[in-house]
């Protein structure tokens, strides 16, 4: 028995590895460089930044047994359980919250540890997923589409009732603004979130995040922000930067800034169910089914594996 998993992202790499530890025999592909999906770390000047995820929570009690895994690794840790909170005025307090895991190596490190072992092709571009199920023409016993719900639409045959879980289900966007200072010029902090503010919605320092004390921020701005800029994220740039001035009383420029698009940085709406797994063996997984939580996306893929597992295309 074979299955297709299309996305290495946390959910992908997650479905696919209780497949193969069951025996068997998966297939992931992406059309990435790397796996991770939003959970994306870039090198930039020397260190790793995360540009997708912020941080991630560990509430799943199974979900911990790997994140206990990972700490063993030295791969994840603990960082913070107190998150500032900005408003638009300038004004601000603390919001106590469950822990937030960060990762040394970036979050994408976290998806390639958990992948080790299994055959993933990258810069794979799938583009039809067909009835049978088929992946560009080539049969297989399951297809797993992990990834936003728009892009899963774009490639999957209207006669698939996995259309029906697709069809009007709005993401918001967000485009990531990663900026590194010559020296650090704000005071103390781990992460805020922004409330009310027309640009930014989140603001990490990635040197307390990463560990290192290098001088980088990372904002994420508002969806109106993301769309306004879609055609052009680097065009966010000056407005994020203007807002962090304020909001930190920064008094210099970065000494070097990068912008990444997210599209479908998360479903603008909540599911309850973890998946969804039709009669044409194709399935739909990830942080869209459910709360846009990593762990959520680990879940998702987790549990559709063992709803295919149990299946009659491998029951027998």
């Amino acid at each position: 028995m074979t299955v297709v998993v299309v996305g290495a992202g946390i959910a992908g790499i997650a479905c696919a590895v209780e497949l193969a530890s069951a025996g068997v025999e998966v297939r992931v592909v992406d059309r990435g460089r790397a796996v991770g999906g939003r959970m994306a770390s870039k090198r930039i000047d020397g260190r790793p930044v995360d540009l997708g995820a912020a941080y991630f929570t560990v509430r799943d009690p199974e979900f911990a047994q790997v994140v206990a895994r990972w700490r063993t690794a030295g791969l994840a840790r603990p960082w913070t359980s107190e998150m500032a909170v900005f408003k638009g005025t300038g004004e601000r307090s603390r919001a106590p919250g469950p822990v937030r895991w960060a990762a040394p190596g970036g979050l994408r490190s976290l998806v390639a540890a958990l992948a080790e072992g299994l055959p993933v092709e990258l810069g794979h571009k799938v583009t039809r997923v067909g009835p049978g199920p088929t992946v560009d023409g080539d049969a297989a016993d399951a297809v797993v589409l992990a990834m936003p719900d728009p892009q899963a639409r774009r490639i999957l045959a209207d006669t698939s009732p996995a259309t029906a879980e697709l069809d009007g289900r709005e993401w918001q966007p967000v485009i990531t603004v990663a900026a590194g200072w010559a020296r650090r010029e704000w005071p103390p902090m781990n992460a805020a979130f922004v409330n009310d503010h027309p640009v930014i919605s989140l603001v990490a320092d990635d040197g307390d995040r990463r560990g290192d004390g290098a001088p980088v921020l990372v904002a994420h701005t508002v969806a109106d922000v993301a769309r306004r800029h879609d055609a052009c994220p680097d065009d966010a740039v000056a407005p994020v930067l203007e807002a962090l001035r304020r909001l930190l009383n920064l008094r210099s420029d970065p000494v070097w800034t990068h912008a990444h698009r997210w599209r479908y940085a998360s479903p603008a709406e909540k599911r309850d169910s973890t998946f969804h797994l039709g009669d044409d063996g194709i399935g739909l997984a990830g942080d869209g089914w459910g709360s846009p939580r990593i762990e959520t996306a680990w879940r998702s893929g987790t549990d559709l594996a063992r709803a295919l597992l149990k299946g009659s295309r491998f029951s027998s």
